[in-house]
């Protein structure tokens, strides 16, 4: 049975999220058609993981059986973060863009899970596991864009995900999601209702395309 890692770091309910309402719809195809699948949840939003401190850094980088009670505490997290990664055959996170970059508990998450000589180096041990992020944003920052240059979603998941983790890859970008509240952009709203139906049939065409990738 395939197991598939969700990460939801929406601060806002899936009614009121772009990536929340598009995560749902992959994960929707995937139990369809994988319903004896298994889906590990992790919201990051109603249950924020600690942000990696001198402790839990310090215990990646030494020998277990000479940490302290509290480097033994704060690797045990980091050591189920990363079993969790290791254990899954594809991985679809919710990445929305939060003031240029992604949202403060994705970064805590990713500094956790982030093991040199484990999930991180020269052989990372979820290496190849297809990962699909979802990279939502209130504007466009596509190539031509006034504000192209400030992109540092994909910029810095594509790096950090497949240049330190060795995943595989793939986004799918809900834009402009500002459009339907925001009057100044409303000429905007048809762009915006066009790249919400494609995200969510994206997801959907590849949550399928996973599964029978990996029942092949």
């Amino acid at each position: 049975m395939a197991t598939l890692l969700l990460i939801d770091s929406s601060v806002f309910p899936e009614a009121g999220s772009a990536s929340r309402s598009v995560t749902a719809a992959f994960r929707k195809a995937w139990e369809e058609q994988h319903p004896e699948g298994t889906v590990i949840h992790r919201d990051l939003a109603t249950d924020p993981l600690p942000h990696l401190d001198g402790v839990g850094a310090s215990a990646g980088f030494s020998d277990p059986a000479s940490h302290t009670p509290e480097q033994q505490a704060a690797f045990a997290l980091r050591v189920t973060l990363a079993e969790e990664l290791e254990r899954a055959d594809a991985i679809v996170i919710g990445a929305p863009m939060y003031n240029f970059t992604i949202p403060s508990t994705l970064k805590a998450w990713l500094d956790q899970v982030i093991i040199m000589g484990r999930t991180a180096g020269e052989q990372p041990s979820a290496k190849g596991t297809p990962v699909t992020v979802v990279a939502s944003r209130g504007g466009s920052y596509a190539p031509g864009t006034p504000r192209e240059s400030f992109e540092y979603v994909q910029n810095y998941l594509e790096a950090v995900l497949n240049g330190g983790l060795g995943l595989d890859v793939d986004f799918i970008v809900p834009e402009l999601t500002m459009a339907p509240n925001n009057p100044a952009m409303a000429e905007l709203v048809p762009l915006y209702e066009t790249s919400r139906d494609k995200a969510h049939e994206d997801a959907a065409a590849k949550a399928k395309a996973l599964v029978a990738r990996l029942a092949a």
